[in-house]
């Protein structure tokens, strides 16, 4: 099992390196162009929402990520050190998470509301509704946790990605259930 862990300072520019970090192990561990691209997506989603957070609730500390296989799985877990539960997806009456269709409708009118104030003010900056970003990464990633860190105060994204090669959740190849359905489509193919 390897493992990699990144500490850095909570700037922006680190979030690219993060991005890199990952999707550089995820190709040594087999992960295809297309889990790459969303590795890279995800993880830059959760270390720049990490590095929000850490701007405005705990400068000094460094963000970290530690990337791991294990299991089977390609593990990348996200930690900020902000106050517990911040920028945690809204809820709706029922408790339930808000979708990621009523955050995105959230935000459009929020950046309606904005465009006249930033249009007043050349230095104003506006930002998606809290929460957008985790439910980016939750639409994103199949295996996806999001908790209170248990170390130290903060919040934990924990996303996971199935190894090329292992077993899916069934207990079946996937790639052997692959090559089955083309055989069979192939074999009803040339009856027609």
């Amino acid at each position: 099992m390897a493992v990699v862990e990144l500490e850095f300072a909570s700037l922006p520019v680190h979030v690219r390196t993060a991005r890199l970090v990952a999707a550089a192990m995820g190709r040594r561990l087999g992960l295809t162009s297309g889990l790459l691209d969303e590795v890279k997506l995800a993880v830059g989603e959760a270390a720049s929402r990490a590095v929000s957070v850490h701007r405005h609730h705990a400068i000094q500390a460094p963000v970290v990520i530690r990337l791991g296989d294990g299991d089977g799985h390609y593990t990348v877990d996200v930690r900020d050190a902000g106050p517990p539960g911040d920028e945690v997806p809204p809820l709706q009456a029922a408790g339930e998470p808000a979708s990621v269709t009523d955050l995105i409708a959230a935000s459009t009118d929020s950046v309606g509301k904005h465009v006249g104030e930033l249009r007043a003010e050349s230095d104003a900056r506006f930002s998606l509704p809290a929460g957008l970003g985790l439910a980016l990464i939750q639409g994103l990633v199949d295996d996806v946790t999001i908790s209170l860190r248990d170390d130290a105060p903060g919040t934990s994204v924990s996303m996971r990605w199935l190894l090329p090669g292992d077993d899916d959740e069934d207990g079946n190849d996937s790639d052997a259930d692959e090559a089955a359905e083309l055989t069979s489509a192939s074999i009803l193919a040339a009856q027609s």
